[in-house]
């Protein structure tokens, strides 16, 4: 995955190809962010170890995996997990990423043809024992009426935020400019919200969010930007913005393509306590949360919508 191997050029640029959001920087962040954080063979170990995983289990489920398609290889975890679980699994890509884990798939098959038995393929997904299904709010109503009644793990939209201070150094923003616009912000720990303090300075935060001023460039990326504005326009919105990114003031955590929100706050520990509670909240990036400019660069512990797959794996 990180190396020069022509086939993976060759899948990466398909993906491209097939869906204009998979932009190569991006395929290459989210290739980068698996092969350093999700298969290291110590992180390997780690997490194997914790989960008491054996060596064979003498029943294996059949696990149905229906995978998101917002950023590249988004359903590697899901796919790594049961893998790793000693489960089959049985995969429907989304239209939007079907390119990449198809080919890691392949390949694995060739270093060892045993694997064909444990990884499948298939648009219907019967007669699984249970089911790990990633989509939004329209899309988990379906997937609660299909999978309902067998074990479950169905996850929602979810998005991320961000507290500030107003004491953050311009690194720090810098880091925080990648939280929001990597993968154009369609991931779930994209930051789509930020809760600043009464008297907020954002003309530091504009700068340093410039260094992603190029994206505007990107035909896709620019159509929301300039519809998102007009909007605004036409509504006499107020609203600040670098060129690249919209700062609007409102209560919703969820914005847009090209949009961020903020919030002013008083008491930043009360502020904390309700984002702990918030079920819409997948990450909190600040000081004592995540770090800035770690939101897409999850470990193997860090599951969406915190729902352990391990630990439901195992249940089985």
């Amino acid at each position: 995955m990180l190396s020069d191997d022509v086939r993976w050029k060759e899948a990466k640029e398909k993906a491209f190809l097939q869906n204009r959001w998979f932009i190569p920087e991006f395929v290459d962040l989210a290739t980068e962010n698996i092969a350093k954080k999700f298969l290291k063979e110590d992180a390997l170990i780690s997490w194997s170890t914790h989960y008491k995983i054996q060596t064979s289990i003498s029943q294996p489920k059949r696990i149905g995996i229906v995978m998101a398609g917002n950023i590249p290889l988004v359903g590697f975890h899901d796919f790594l997990s049961v893998f790793v679980s000693g489960h089959r699994a049985m995969i429907k890509l989304s239209s939007k990423d079907e390119v990449l884990i198809k080919e890691l798939v392949e390949v694995l098959k060739t270093w060892e043809p045993q694997i064909s038995g444990l990884l499948e393929f298939s648009e219907m997904l019967k007669n699984c024992d249970a089911y790990i299904a990633t989509g939004s709010n329209n899309t988990s109503r379906y997937f609660e009426y299909y999978f309902g009644k067998y074990p479950h793990i169905i996850r929602r939209n979810k998005t991320s935020v961000a507290v500030l201070t107003g004491d953050e150094t311009k690194s720090d923003l810098e880091e925080l400019a990648g939280d929001v616009y990597q993968f154009f912000g369609l991931g779930c720990r994209n930051v789509t919200k930020l809760y600043v303090p009464t008297g907020y300075d954002f003309e530091p935060l504009l700068g340093a969010f410039s260094k992603y001023n190029y994206l505007a460039d990107h035909h896709k990326y620019k159509n929301n930007y300039d519809y998102n504005l007009a909007i605004h326009i036409l509504n006499n919105k107020f609203y600040m913005t670098n060129g690249s990114v919209l700062l609007i003031e409102d209560n919703s955590v969820f914005s847009p393509i090209s949009q961020l929100n903020y919030e002013y706050y008083a008491s930043r520990d009360e502020l904390l306590s309700s984002l702990y509670n918030n079920q819409d909240i997948q990450g909190i990036i600040e000081k004592n949360h995540i770090p800035f400019g770690q939101a897409q660069s999850p470990g193997l512990f860090d599951y969406g919508d915190k729902a352990d797959t391990m630990a439901f794996l195992q249940s089985l």
